[in-house]
């Protein structure tokens, strides 16, 4: 399975603070003469890369004599718009030294939530893939603040990867993959295949870096996203880049348990951000599961939220818990009202499972 990325067509690379920066706290310009070497090869070979890259925050700390990562939002943002510049700038020569071109796009995962936005963003990397340019994407630090503070450029990259509807997503970090423990801890082992995310036990709240923000856990995250999408994702160290365009047995590989699913449902599961809830009975949550039934009107239970038709809602069973998503073939006036039992609330080619 790793081969694919080996032949990959089209592929996203991701690439964090903690790997743009040198052991004393400086701006790795060398770590980024190295991703511009290795992407430029594939380009030129044909494939279509993306790159989704932090960093600006981490150029920034040493042109405003910060010796470390500041705790406050409005230093990051500040460091943020410093360095967003350097940043660019220095991927815009690594690039131009073997004759590729780069373009930058700040986006947040806000962007993302929104369908319009998301539009645009594939339209306009599409057309960079047609006019032979590498996209450059960066989260948008100085006015983004759920991303500074968790780390969510881990999760933008996996949308990315669906955007584009990559074969494969790499996540590059400061450890080799995922562990069982901590790296430093006795006894701790790699993970190197992980078959299903969601079965995973294990403890990451410790595993992160002195830099960044996303830790271990928003990466589990981005590779749930991703291999639930039929995306091939490797974790690994970015020193590590070239064996694991090889293909070799580097890293952690998650194996995708997903297929591919229209873009509009990709966006209903991992970006829309839901206008209401529909509660349902215990067997219209068997008939989702089991049966891959529409949802019927029978089976609602309680209307929580005001919404219109074609509006994303989430579907909540008994237990309190969502689990589907759906676009709502009625409002929410419509259905708290008398009502035909038998018609479809949610078309089942228009849900979810989450």
């Amino acid at each position: 399975m790793r081969s694919e990325v080996r032949n990959a067509s089209r592929l996203v690379v991701k690439v964090g603070s903690s790997s743009l920066t040198t052991p004393d706290g400086n701006f790795d310009v060398e770590r980024v003469e190295t991703l511009a070497a290795e992407l430029s090869a594939l380009h030129h070979n044909g494939c279509r890369v993306v790159l989704v890259t932090s960093g600006a925050i981490a150029a920034g700390l040493a042109p405003l004599g910060l010796d470390k990562r500041p705790g406050d939002l409005e230093t990051q943002q500040a460091a943020a718009a410093v360095g967003q510049g350097i940043l660019v700038q220095e991927y815009r020569q690594a690039f131009a030294r073997h004759d590729v071109l780069v373009a930058q796009l700040l986006l947040t995962v806000d962007d993302v939530l929104r369908r319009t936005t998301y539009r645009n963003a594939l339209n306009t990397i599409s057309r960079l893939f047609r006019l032979g340019v590498v996209p450059v994407i960066n989260e948008n630090d100085t006015t983004a603040t759920h991303e500074i503070r968790f780390g969510d450029n881990d999760r933008l990259a996996a949308l990315v990867a669906h955007l584009v509807r990559a074969d494969a997503l790499v996540l590059l970090t400061d450890v080799d993959g995922l562990y069982t423990a901590h790296p430093s801890e006795p006894g701790s082992e790699l993970i190197t295949e992980v078959a299903d995310v969601e079965r995973l036990a294990v403890d990451t709240s410790r595993v992160g870096s002195k830099v960044g923000t996303g830790g271990m856990r928003t990466k589990l995250e981005a590779a749930k996203i991703a291999s639930q999408a039929g995306i091939q994702v490797i974790l690994g160290h970015a020193d590590q880049l070239p064996r694991i365009l090889a293909g070799e047995e580097v890293g952690t590989h998650f194996t995708p348990i997903g297929k591919r699913r229209p873009r509009r449902l990709l966006w209903l599961a991992h970006a829309a951000r839901t206008r209401g809830s529909l509660h349902v009975d215990e067997g219209a949550v068997r008939a989702l599961r089991n049966t891959h039934a529409s949802l019927l009107a029978a089976g609602v239970v309680r209307v929580e939220g005001a919404f219109n038709e074609g509006d994303p809602v989430a579907v909540v069973g008994p237990d309190g818990l969502p689990f589907a998503r759906g676009f709502v073939a009625y409002g929410s006036a419509e259905l708290t009202g008398p009502s035909d039992q038998t018609r479809a609330v949610i078309h089942r080619d228009r849900l979810i499972l989450l």
